[in-house]
């Protein structure tokens, strides 16, 4: 009798515990998704990886086609924020190349929640990862890069600015769709290095798409910051030669050959003299000895390494900036704070087991994944400046944060500050200092009329490898809109 009476009483107390998990699975941020999205969602979703480290939030990877007739996908990797995802924004993070993986260096060794490690094919948790503020996209893009593909082998040769543009909005589209209940969140951009071209493009074409689409396709996109940007071909390559001089890298003697004998306002051939090529390929040679990327960090001494100082990429014809572009120095792969931290990388993401665990490589691309891609030779599209753009969605209202590792000295916070006393902008707050919560000084911030400006102190080309504490400050205070903290705290 006592047992009837148990069974007919915990019945109704499961069933209320069964409807409540069904109910819970189909509302995710108090959004309601349909059976299709949960499931499609549940195939992107990553249980764990080979060698990581235990995590509560939840993470996804897998493709998503921004061509069905070409048969093109970008491949994808998403972490929800540590706490309170329905509440934190919805952060994209590209680098650039054009040509490198977001997953490689940004996921992997800058400011994604695993980093790889040296010797052990395990990752480890960054206590400085950006998901702690927002909530964390990465994509790889062009077509070609990483794990993404395309079934016709032709679209390698048409990539450029614009159809990289125009996929990763179609990617974005398309990734709303599947994960619908962060449509609402707002929506930034960030990235370094060539993401300098590919972030104000990709937020121009949201935001004039974003004038006639339907509430649907409509984006929130909020603001853009980039870190030691490509922006201006004139005052980029200008302020690297300046930087190298002040920096002690070159002599007077060729500081002042290239001064006098190369043209950087011009885009055409007469920039390029037979003594102007001279003096560029010994300031480049300079570059295979130490670390353009990170002038005092030391090169990888490993002898098996691909990441030595003097490796460089192949040449891509007709990126910007059109002089410096055609010597093989300007295709040097960056290295990190761990020199020789890309090559567990790349060991690291060839594993089957965790291809497999990515829901990655589904279409067995024949070639080894790597940061950047060998297959891309020829980017035809690359508009010598992308200050308009700029000027366009300042005058639009979005949120815009330019900031500079100083000890670059691929895109030196000298050739940033040269691009962007070209935009002609009213000061607000004059060079001030800004400080970390460890009371040091993390660098100096300029407040501009809807552009803010900021240096990161002794970091290199790749912001939060060299100072991962301050670059989480900075993209909490800019997604925040906040200013940066002027006295020690």
């Amino acid at each position: 009798m006592a047992v009837t009476y148990f069974s007919t009483n915990i019945l109704p107390f499961l069933l209320l515990l069964l409807l409540l998990s069904v109910i819970s699975l189909s509302l995710v941020h108090g959004f309601a998704l349909s059976k299709e999205v949960l499931a499609r969602q549940e195939a992107d979703r990553v249980i764990k990886l080979p060698g990581q480290p235990p995590v509560k939030f939840r993470q996804y990877a897998g493709y998503v086609t921004v061509n069905e007739t070409h048969g093109r996908a970008l491949f994808y990797w998403f972490f929800e924020a540590t706490e309170n995802p329905e509440e934190k924004p919805l952060l994209l993070w590209l680098n650039g190349g054009p040509g490198c993986s977001s997953i490689g260096y940004g996921e992997a060794e800058e400011l994604g929640p695993f980093l790889t490690r040296k010797g052990k094919p395990e990752l480890k948790l960054n206590p400085y990862s950006w998901n702690k503020a927002a909530n964390l996209l990465f994509v790889e893009s062009p077509v070609g890069v990483g794990f993404s593909y395309t079934n016709t082998s032709e679209d390698i040769k048409q990539l450029g600015d614009t159809v990289t543009a125009k996929d990763s909005y179609a990617f974005l589209i398309n990734w709303f769709k599947r994960f619908p209940q962060f449509k609402s969140h707002k929506f930034y951009i960030a990235g370094e290095s060539y993401a300098g071209h590919y972030i104000p493009q990709l937020a121009e074409v949201i935001y004039d798409s974003n004038k006639k689409a339907s509430r649907e396709n409509h984006i929130n996109l909020k603001g853009i910051t980039v870190g030691n940007a490509l922006l201006d071909d004139e005052t980029d390559q200008t302020g690297m030669i300046d930087y190298a001089w002040d920096h002690a890298v070159i002599s007077d003697e060729l500081y002042h050959n290239i001064k006098t004998h190369c043209n950087f306002s011009s885009s055409g051939d007469q920039q390029y003299s037979t003594t102007c090529g001279l003096a560029l390929n010994q300031y480049f040679d300079v570059y295979t000895i130490i670390d353009m990327y990170s002038l005092y960090s030391p090169v990888c001494a490993d002898s098996n390494s691909s990441f030595v100082a003097n490796r460089a990429l192949p040449r891509i014809q007709g990126i910007a900036p059109k002089l410096f572009s055609k010597y093989d120095g300007w295709r040097r792969k960056p290295t990190g704070y761990d020199p020789c931290a890309s090559d567990y990388t790349e060991a690291y993401l060839n594993r089957p087991e965790v291809q497999k665990a990515l829901h990655a490589n589904v279409t067995n691309i024949p070639y080894q994944w790597s940061h950047c891609s060998v297959k891309i030779s020829f980017w035809p599209d690359s508009p010598s400046s992308i200050l308009p753009i700029i000027k366009k969605l300042r005058a639009g209202g979005l949120r815009i944060w330019v900031y500079s590792g100083d000890t670059d000295g691929r895109i030196p916070v000298t050739s940033t500050r040269l691009t962007l006393r070209k935009l002609g902008l009213k000061t607000l707050q004059e060079w001030t200092p800004w400080y970390t919560n460890n009371k040091q000084v993390g660098g100096w911030t300029v407040e501009y009329d809807g552009l803010t400006f900021v240096t990161i102190r002794g970091a290199g080309h790749q912001v939060p490898t060299f100072a991962p504490r301050q670059s989480l400050q900075l993209v909490q205070h800019f997604l925040a809109n906040k200013k940066l903290p002027s006295k020690a705290f």
